[in-house]
């Protein structure tokens, strides 16, 4: 595994953005909440509220995450560590507890607006690919906040950055959304009961190693190679790679999107004249 080069350590943390990114991002979970408690009472489902806390419980195989895709957050301010509002470290990485906050907003969202609409059977294939495309947005809006104002980095050696972000982390990512998304709402489609619903919370972790660590792995190989085989023409071969990879798992989940659920036709009952008295 190779090590956090020492500079990346020692890279100061934005203690304001830190502020932004933990108050702002929990409020929004917050609303986030509110909104699939509303909805599930409504449709009488717990769904929508298990979705998102699935997505937050399932932040804390974040620093697999960091170790395959080289994240560092930052901990040092003014030459000091322990700056971070923390609240566990793994493999030598300091997790951020906006982690789980961030995590619901980016990978359990598309539960809730576009949930009922895939359980329903009123999603088409290019509709799919365009929720694709609005979560990358989402995504790279997102982290590029972060990574360009000094909250954390992707310190590998990665091509087509925008604002120090590596764009193939959002295509993944928006990947991961689609895998998650769909996959949860065929199993509501199967599951009766609001215990079974539980099942998300195993889902989840399937869907975000499956698709960054399956879909990804070209990119994660071709980053940790050692000097002698490392190839800054191979991360350009392997990010290409990895795309395409991910328009054919998006493709792949538009072919088990659940089908449309057929209501039964109600008619009026039919009088013959051997059922009415003379």
């Amino acid at each position: 595994m190779n090590l956090v080069p020492a500079e990346v350590m020692a890279g100061e943390l934005d203690l304001m953005w830190q502020s932004v990114f933990t108050w702002a991002s929990w409020g929004i979970v917050i609303i986030m909440l509110l909104i699939a408690l509303r909805m599930g009472l409504k449709q009488k489902t717990p769904f929508y509220v298990f979705a998102v806390l699935a997505a937050g419980v399932g932040a804390y195989i974040e620093p697999l995450y960091d170790v395959a895709f080289d994240l560092w957050f930052y901990d040092v301010s003014n030459g000091v560590a322990g700056a971070m509002w923390s609240h566990f470290t793994a493999f030598g990485i300091v997790q951020p507890n906006w982690t789980h906050s961030g995590y619901m907003i980016l990978y359990s969202s598309a539960c809730l607006y576009a949930g009922r609409a895939l359980y329903e059977g009123r999603i088409s294939t290019p509709t799919l690919f365009l929720i694709w495309l609005a979560e990358i947005t989402v995504s790279c809006i997102f982290e590029m906040v972060g990574t360009g104002t000094g909250v954390y980095t992707y310190y590998g050696p990665y091509v087509m950055r925008i604002w120090n972000y590596p764009l193939v982390i959002g295509v993944l990512e928006g990947t991961q959304v689609i895998l998650f998304t769909v996959l949860a709402v065929q199993f509501w489609r199967r599951v009766n009961s609001p215990i079974g619903l539980l099942g998300l919370f195993v889902i989840f972790p399937i869907t975000m190693m499956g698709a960054n660590g399956g879909l990804g792995a070209p990119i994660i190989i071709s980053l940790h190679l050692s000097e002698a085989e490392f190839s800054q023409g191979l991360i350009w071969a392997t990010t290409f790679l990895t795309y395409g990879l991910c328009i054919l798992a998006v493709y792949g989940a538009s072919k088990f999107m659940p089908e449309p659920i057929r209501k039964v036709e109600v008619r009026a009952p039919s009088y013959t004249s051997d059922a009415i008295p003379a």
